[in-house]
């Protein structure tokens, strides 16, 4: 079986010097290696197709067949790094927190591995005969919630 980590350094040294990031990496048992990364701005084919003939170069055929996927993280799938969150602030994210509550507002704000949800919740506000549309602020941390994903909208 090839190893992950040797698969992490080659792609590691492609992404030196570029504004690409690591996103994640699946070796398989039978060999199938996946490769996700992404781009604050999103992936160019050419990229993928270049970073895939790196990869080729340094490993050997000869000593194990392998299987070869390179792609960017998809649109709209969980994030898997903090710096998929640091691109999306300021963007519509869907939160699902760990007591299986599903959230929808903007991402405000990354701070290390704690992120700041701005959402809109209905409130009473005295003097007020029906609630009002409020701005709160929820803090998560990335680890503690089940996902949180980009919300693609159509203009």
């Amino acid at each position: 079986m090839i190893d992950k980590n040797i698969v992490k350094q080659l792609v590691c040294q492609w992404l030196e010097d570029k504004e690409y990031f690591l996103v994640d990496i699946d070796v398989t048992t039978d060999n199938r290696i996946v490769v996700e990364i992404d781009h604050a701005d999103g992936v160019w084919i050419e990229d993928c197709v270049a970073l895939s003939r790196y990869i080729e170069e340094h490993l050997n055929r000869d000593d194990e067949d392998y299987e070869l996927e390179v792609g960017s993280a998809g649109i709209g799938q969980p994030f898997k790094v903090a710096q998929q969150y640091i691109n999306h602030i300021g963007k519509p994210v869907e939160v699902l927190t760990a007591d299986g509550r599903k959230l929808k507002g903007t991402l405000k704000a990354v701070d290390g591995e704690q992120f700041t949800l701005m959402t809109t919740e209905k409130q009473r506000v005295e003097g007020k005969k029906r609630p009002v549309a409020v701005d709160v602020d929820m803090d998560f941390n990335m680890g503690d919630v089940k996902y949180t994903k980009y919300i693609i909208g159509i203009k």
